[in-house]
């Protein structure tokens, strides 16, 4: 059984101690591509770092989160962020979208900016990884008006609505699925029951969103499995046949 895990920070520093172990328990679990979604400046050089130590197994995105958007700073992360995806050794754009539950200040700029992200991504042939949160409306608009057939990407952590699941299949994207569907009363459950497996991909959002068993904990790759798992109990088949159609998913999504 070979799992991909298509969005997980694990450069972050909460994996500091014991980085090399984890990363082998993910390959022991079966976890065969990892793909590591950008922050901002002060993360990209570990993220490359950590990359380059598992050629073929890892790889990395590039963007900036909607999080670290801010007037002060925006014109030194756009010109790094444009002047590494022009290096070529990036495989989607993100992770990028809006983020109105922390703060509203900057919501205009947020939109520019993913705005901005998109087209390079359309420019460069590359999917995007979409951060959306207390934000479905506004990110699905922009997605919906750049759409020219071309677009392609996932809506990362989906944790809206089977209607607005149907949008995000409707307007060619994926959904993202990671520990939040172990959750109860999380929704998703409703979600993956009215969706064919064919427009999902796997994630954890690790070191955050820890599936059942382990809510609460610091998250990893390895706990993927407890996804896949639970996807295979709603839809009452085997999971080795939810790992099979989601990896295949991200190698036509991400084109690797």
């Amino acid at each position: 059984m070979l799992l991909t895990d298509t969005h997980a920070h694990l450069y972050s520093t909460k994996f500091g101690n014991d980085q090399k172990e984890m990363m082998q328990r993910a390959f022991n679990a079966g976890v065969e591509r990892i793909f590591l979604p950008a922050i901002d400046s002060e993360t990209h050089d570990i993220q490359d770092k950590l990359a380059s130590e598992y050629p073929g197994k890892v790889f990395s995105m590039m963007g900036l989160h909607p999080c670290s958007v801010a007037p002060d700073t925006i014109d030194k992360e756009i010109e790094i962020i444009e002047r590494k995806l022009a290096t070529g050794q990036y495989i989607a754009v993100g992770e990028i979208g809006i983020d109105l539950y922390w703060d509203k200040t900057h919501a205009e700029l947020q939109k520019k900016i993913f705005s901005l992200h998109i087209d390079w991504a359309m420019n460069l042939n590359l999917p995007i990884a979409i951060h959306s949160r207390n934000a479905f409306n506004e990110c699905y608009e922009i997605v919906r008006a750049k759409q020219n057939g071309n677009l392609r990407g996932v809506f990362h952590c989906f944790s809206d609505t089977p209607l607005e699941a149907q949008k995000v299949i409707d307007v060619g994207f994926m959904l993202g699925i990671g520990g939040t569907v172990t959750f109860k009363n999380s929704g998703i459950d409703k979600v993956i029951e009215a969706t064919s497996l064919e427009h999902i991909v796997l994630e954890t959002d690790a070191p955050y969103l820890a599936p059942v068993p382990h809510r609460g904990q610091r998250n990893e790759s390895s706990y993927i499995v407890h996804v896949a798992q639970k996807i295979a109990d709603i839809k009452q088949i085997a999971i080795e046949e939810v790992a099979r159609i989601t990896t295949e998913n991200s190698k036509r999504l991400f084109k690797i």
